[in-house]
C-alpha cells in the first residue's frame, strides 16, 4: 500500500468524501457539489477528491451550530475542557499519520507536518487548562452597600476561515479555545488541504461521538467564493477568525464590520531579523535559515528581510551562502529533506515574478532564484542583495526569498524593519543590553511578536500570536487570546436597602 493510501486509510479517509460535516453524519449534496481535488505538490499528481458543500450543506451546519450553542454554553467550562482534553489524546495517537498527511497535502517536511500536529495537541492541553481559567475581576463601587464585578460568557457560533500553510494548527488555536469558552465552532479550510480538514474532523466525530455530543466542531469546504462568503455575511456567527492574505482580510473585515460583528484577523508578515555587530553569527545562521527556508517561505512568520550591520555582513552572508549550499530539496517525506515544495503553480510563478522583478531592481543574486525543473513546484532557496526602497519589499513574497541589506546605526535598522505595511514579526540578535532593550521598547519593534537572539518563526503556544498595521490586530493562542470568543458582562449588586445613585446624582 502507498504512503498516501496508508495515511488516508489510518485516518478513516475514503478516496472521495463529503465535504461538510456536523459530528456524527457527513453530508453533501451530490448532485451539485464539485469535486475539490487534493494535488500534493511534491509530485503535482492528485491524492484524492472531495465533494464540496452546497448551499443546503452549509444551512444545515449553521443552523445545527446555533442550536448547539443554546445547550453547550450552559455545559460547565471544566467539563467543556474535558471533551478538548480526549480530543487532544485522539491527536496524539494519530499523531504520525496526521503529520505525514500534512507533508502530503501541503509539501512540508515530516518533522515540520509532525510539529504542527504536536502544536494542536499543545493547544489542546492549553485550552484545557484555561478552561478553569476563565476569570473575571471585582471592582470597587463609588456607592455604599453595592458589589461591581465582572464576568465573561459564551459568545457564540464562531467561523474560522484558515490557510494551506498550517492546514491544522492555526484551527487548534481557535476551535480549543471557542469550545472551552462555549462556542461550537464551523471550519472552512483551504481548498488547497481539505484532506487535513476531513482527518481532523473525523478525530473530532469520534470523540464527539464517544461522549454523547454532536456540533460542537463543524466543517464546511467549498472552493466558491460566494458560499464562502455566505458564512461570512451569516449574523448567526458573531465571531470570523480569517487567516489568509491581505486583500481577503480586508474584505472580510468589511462585511462582518457592516453587520457589527466581530473579526480576528491574522494576515500577512513581511518579517525582518537584525543582526548587530555583537551577535552570535552561529546563532543567527542557524535562526535566519530555518526562519527562511522552513515551509518553503510559506509561513507568515517566514524571515524575509535580513537587516545586518555593514561590519559583520560580508562574514554572515558568506555563512548563509554555505549553509544554503547544504538544503536539500526533495520529498518532503525523506528524513533528510529541508527544502519541499511551493504550494502549486501560482506559488512557482509568483516566485519566477518576484526573481524578475529582483533583477530588474538590479539585485544581486547570492544564492538560487530557479525554478527547478522536475515534477512537483519546487524553487530554489534564494538569497538576495536587496535595497530598502524597492517595492517589492513592501509586499509580502510568499517563497523562500531572503532580501539582505546592511545598516549602520541601530536606528537606521529598526526603520527600515518598521517602514513596511506589515507587522508580524520580528528579531534581532545581540549580545548588547542597552539595543536589546531598545527593540523591545515603544520606539522599537512595531510587531506583535519581537524576539531576541531567536528567529521570527517557530512561536510557542503559550504567548498570544498576531501582529499590527496590515498583519489585522488579532491575537490567537495564548495569554488572554481567549477572550476574543467570550463576551463581557458588567455586573452590579446592590444588596442595601436604599438607592444612591453614580457620580452622586440625586433625583426626585
Amino acid at each position: 500500500m502507498s504512503t498516501v493510501h496508508a495515511a488516508l486509510k489510518d485516518l478513516g479517509i475514503q478516496a472521495v468524501n463529503s465535504g461538510g460535516s456536523t459530528g456524527k453524519h457527513w453530508r453533501s449534496d451530490h448532485a451539485t457539489g464539485s469535486l475539490i481535488q487534493s494535488v500534493n505538490p511534491a509530485t503535482g499528481e492528485p491524492i484524492a477528491a472531495v465533494r464540496s458543500c452546497s448551499a443546503a450543506d452549509y444551512e444545515h451546519i449553521a443552523t445545527q451550530a446555533r442550536d448547539v450553542f443554546a445547550t453547550w454554553r450552559m455545559v460547565p467550562a471544566p467539563k467543556r475542557g474535558e471533551l478538548v482534553r480526549l480530543i487532544g489524546h485522539a491527536l496524539r495517537s494519530k499523531k504520525d499519520q496526521l503529520g505525514t498527511l500534512v507533508s502530503l497535502e501541503v509539501g512540508k517536511i515530516k518533522a515540520e507536518g509532525d510539529g504542527e500536529v504536536q502544536e494542536m495537541i499543545d493547544m489542546a492541553d492549553f485550552a484545557v487548562g484555561q478552561s478553569r481559567m476563565l476569570y473575571g475581576a471585582t471592582m470597587q463601587s463609588e456607592r455604599p452597600s453595592h458589589r461591581m464585578s465582572e464576568q465573561w460568557h459564551p459568545l457564540g457560533p464562531v467561523g474560522v476561515i484558515t490557510a494551506f500553510n498550517f492546514p491544522v494548527a492555526v484551527w487548534a488555536w481557535n476551535a480549543f479555545l471557542a469550545a472551552i469558552a462555549g462556542d461550537p465552532v464551523i471550519w472552512k479550510p483551504s481548498p488547497k488541504a481539505p484532506l487535513c480538514a476531513i482527518a481532523t474532523q473525523q478525530i473530532c466525530n469520534q470523540v464527539m461521538e464517544q461522549q454523547g455530543y454532536s456540533g460542537i466542531f463543524s466543517l464546511f469546504i467549498t472552493d466558491q467564493a460566494p458560499l464562502a462568503e455566505t458564512m461570512v455575511r451569516d449574523p448567526r456567527l458573531p465571531l470570523i477568525s480569517f487567516t489568509g492574505s491581505v486583500p481577503v482580510g480586508r474584505h472580510v473585515a468589511s462585511i462582518v464590520g457592516q453587520r457589527l460583528g466581530r473579526t480576528l484577523l491574522e494576515l500577512s508578515g513581511n518579517n525582518a531579523v537584525i543582526v548587530d555587530h555583537s551577535a552570535d553569527i552561529d546563532l543567527a545562521v542557524r535562526a535566519i535559515v530555518f526562519g527562511a527556508v522552513g515551509t518553503a517561505g510559506q509561513r507568515c512568520t517566514t524571515t524575509r528581510r535580513l537587516l545586518v550591520h555593514e561590519s559583520c555582513a560580508d562574514t554572515l552572508l558568506d555563512r548563509l551562502v554555505n549553509a544554503y549550499k547544504q538544503v536539500r530539496i526533495g520529498n518532503p517525506l525523506d528524513s533528510d529533506v529541508l527544502l519541499g515544495p511551493l504550494i502549486d503553480h501560482v506559488a512557482v510563478e509568483a516566485y519566477r515574478a518576484a526573481i524578475d522583478e529582483i533583477k530588474k531592481e538590479g539585485g544581486e543574486i547570492l544564492y538560487g532564484g530557479r525554478v527547478l525543473t522536475r515534477p512537483g513546484y519546487f524553487v530554489e532557496p534564494t538569497i538576495v542583495r536587496a535595497q530598502p526602497h524597492w517595492p517589492l519589499l513592501q509586499r509580502e513574497t510568499f517563497a523562500p526569498i531572503l532580501y539582505a541589506m546592511t545598516f549602520r546605526t541601530l536606528d537606521e535598522a529598526i526603520a527600515i524593519q518598521n517602514g513596511v505595511p506589515q507587522g508580524l514579526s520580528s528579531a534581532m540578535f545581540t549580545n548588547n543590553l542597552l539595543h536589546s532593550e531598545r527593540f523591545l521598547s515603544a520606539s522599537g519593534s512595531d510587531c506583535g511578536i519581537a524576539n531576541i537572539n531567536l528567529g521570527t518563526s517557530g512561536a510557542e503556544i503559550g504567548g498570544a500570536f498576531g501582529g499590527e498595521k496590515e498583519t489585522g490586530g488579532g491575537r490567537e493562542a495564548g495569554s488572554d487570546a481567549w477572550k476574543a470568543y467570550m463576551r463581557r458582562q458588567t455586573n452590579t449588586v446592590n444588596w442595601g436597602t436604599d438607592l444612591p445613585l453614580a457620580q452622586g446624582i440625586k433625583f426626585g
